[in-house]
């Protein structure tokens, strides 16, 4: 028995910060209508694919950034995006800012299922960056002055014939997030990300973005038997120059497509959910080889105990 489903990885270019969110949705139209020529069942667009990478700037007073967040989704503006999906009869995974009716500020990705229902949100559990400004930096990355870390956790749901999660950006650095979906059947995880290839607070890690990149998503797919879906938004935005390498990984941790520019670029792949079976039920049967009883520290501590 096989259950395939065709995923499409849609990376986008740099969305400089004069770019309006019209033209920004015509580009994500226009990577939806080819991966739908792909065959493609699902598309999977980065993390803040609305918006330039607004947290590289700092403003005092944070209201002044409310027109980088959506209040609603769909919104006016995103609707056509709805609108082609369903005509099309594709699904599509979508990273923005929200700005809740409570006030409250996270960095968002839902699961659009193939008949224009959003089936599933996720909001971003580890937020990377600073909370204050840093005048001395060549960029800000005030992700934790612009965005609320949440405490929904990681969830799975069922969707496109299997068992669908989501993480955004710096979740993919976390083994604790793959395992906690991992502990629910995840089939396909879905992750958009932006990555300055340039780490302010150690320079020595430069070179390596590409390599720890793939290594933490192709872990991740290995050690709990899924596919995972690493989507960019890639090339010089703003001055700043962020990785592409935009991914979809096998649960066995094998690259099945990459993509070979940092611009905007469709990969797709057909997975076989049941191929996860052959990883869940062997090396890797929780039930069977798991020891939680001995993992206590994972959930009772925060930090190191140099004891």
């Amino acid at each position: 028995m096989t259950r395939n489903l065709h995923v499409a990885a849609a990376q986008l270019g740099p969305i400089q910060k004069t770019d309006d969110r019209k033209a920004v949705v015509i580009r994500l139209i226009n990577l939806l209508r080819d991966a739908h020529s792909k065959k493609a069942e699902l598309v999977v667009f980065p993390e803040l694919a609305l918006t330039t990478f607004f947290p590289r700037w700092f403003v005092d007073d944070i209201s002044q950034a409310d027109h980088w967040y959506e209040t609603q989704m769909p919104s006016k503006v995103t609707q056509p995006l709805f609108d082609e999906a369903k005509k099309l009869n594709i699904g599509f995974c979508l990273g923005y800012a929200e700005l809740t009716k409570t006030g409250d500020r996270f960095n968002t990705q839902i699961l659009v299922e193939r008949n224009g229902t959003v089936v599933a949100k996720y909001r971003k559990v580890h937020i990377p960056g600073h909370e204050h400004h840093e005048p001395d930096r060549p960029f800000q990355h005030a992700e934790r002055y612009y965005f609320k870390p949440s405490d929904d956790g990681f969830g799975v749901w069922k969707a496109f014939g299997g068992r669908i999660g989501m993480m955004i950006c710096n979740d993919r650095r976390w083994p604790e997030a793959y395992r906690v979906m991992g502990l629910q059947g995840v089939e396909m995880i879905l992750c958009g990300y932006n990555t300055p290839l340039h780490y302010v607070p150690d320079p020595s890690q430069d070179a390596l973005q590409g390599f720890h990149n793939a290594l933490v998503m192709q872990s991740g797919a290995y050690q709990n038997g899924t596919f995972v879906v690493g989507v960019a938004k890639g090339g010089v935005e703003e001055g700043v120059d962020s990785l592409a390498d935009s991914c979809i990984i096998a649960p066995s941790g094998e690259i099945l497509a990459k993509t070979a520019g940092n611009g905007d670029e469709v990969v797709s792949a057909m997975c076989d959910l049941d191929w996860c079976n052959n990883y869940k039920n062997t090396l890797f049967d929780f039930n069977r080889y798991r020891r939680p009883e001995v993992y206590g520290r994972i959930t009772s501590q925060r930090g190191s105990i140099l004891e």
